[in-house]
């Protein structure tokens, strides 16, 4: 696929996953033997980032938003430069709620295969985010 192709595929992948909450996109741009590495660990297929990321972080962050602030791309690799923001008002990630408004920027570096991605590098500081709002949790 050309690189604007793919560049559409990502863009797709955090407006509809994200910022429109739809799971089906997961299933149609993930295959069984795609792998996302990421500072939480390796996740492998739809299931795996269903359970382990997109279910956790919706339930923390009900009104997470990802503003995508740049893009770049060569043959089957695109790098996307983000922004997650939201107030942490649910239990998601085992931390009670502290209702404080976040904002965490982030890459994913992603390689396509035929339409889907196969390998996502993703690079965000989620421990830094933690240990806020464990300590912002201590305090209310």
């Amino acid at each position: 696929m050309s690189c604007s192709s793919n560049i559409a595929l990502a863009k797709r992948w955090f407006e509809e996953v994200w910022n429109q909450r739809r799971s089906e996109t997961i299933d149609e741009l993930l295959t069984p033997e795609s792998v996302c590495r990421s500072d939480a660990g390796v996740l492998q297929g739809p299931e795996g980032f269903k359970a382990l990321v997109h279910a956790p972080l919706l339930a923390a962050f009900p009104d997470v938003h990802v503003s995508i602030e740049g893009v770049i791309a060569d043959g089957d690799d695109v790098v996307v430069r983000w922004r997650l923001t939201g107030t942490h008002s649910g239990p998601g990630l085992g931390i009670a709620p502290t209702n404080l408004p976040v904002s965490v920027t982030g890459m994913t570096w992603i390689r396509y295969r035929d339409g889907k991605m196969m390998e996502g590098h993703e690079s965000w500081n989620i421990g830094g985010l933690m240990e806020h709002l464990r300590s912002s949790g201590k305090q209310a």
